[in-house]
């Protein structure tokens, strides 16, 4: 079984409170590679950034006083047209998600996992965070980021979470 995470691609991330040109740019590529994995039988399975109303009394919101991804939003949404109808979605209130990587251990107790591969936003926060935690839990499966469908807070900050991942053997393809 072949596993792709879509990592946060809401709106807040792309073109919203936190977007940036880098991201809406990977966007194109990424509906390519959710729709390449749909087609050859894949799996996918979605992030969704969640936090409440309380953001800004987190240690997050006073760390990165940016209100982004409050739940029942517009910014809090996978758009329609990178988001496939049927395929699971984890609501995740930090960086990484244990649920994820728990759900993962457990498909591949009764059904092997082949590869997960991981794309979206940003790369040097919630995928860098999630990688890290699947090839921990998973530490014999190939974990592999695709560069060119992930987008970081700035260029030079994806490229050194690109760079700690390969260091961690993650495979990064660019």
């Amino acid at each position: 079984m072949k596993i792709l995470i879509v990592v946060d691609m809401q709106r807040d991330f792309i073109d919203g409170a936190l977007g940036t040109a880098e991201a809406e740019a990977i966007v194109p590529a990424a509906k390519r590679k959710i729709a390449s994995y749909l087609g050859a039988g894949g799996s996918v399975i979605f992030t969704r950034d969640t936090h409440g109303p309380d953001y800004m009394d987190t240690q997050e919101g006073r760390k990165l006083p940016v209100p982004h991804c409050i739940r029942g939003t517009a910014g809090w949404e996978i758009p329609d047209d990178i988001y496939c109808e049927g395929c699971p979605v984890i609501d995740k209130p930090t960086f990484g998600s244990w649920e994820l990587a728990e759900r993962l251990s457990e498909t591949d107790a009764s059904d092997k996992i082949e590869s997960v591969e991981l794309i979206g936003l940003c790369t040097d926060i919630c995928v860098i965070s999630n990688a890290m935690l699947i090839k921990a839990r998973l530490p014999e499966a190939p974990v592999t980021v695709d560069a060119g469908c992930c987008a970081g807070v700035t260029p030079e900050s994806h490229e050194r979470a690109l760079k700690a991942m390969e260091a961690c053997q993650i495979e990064v393809i660019y």
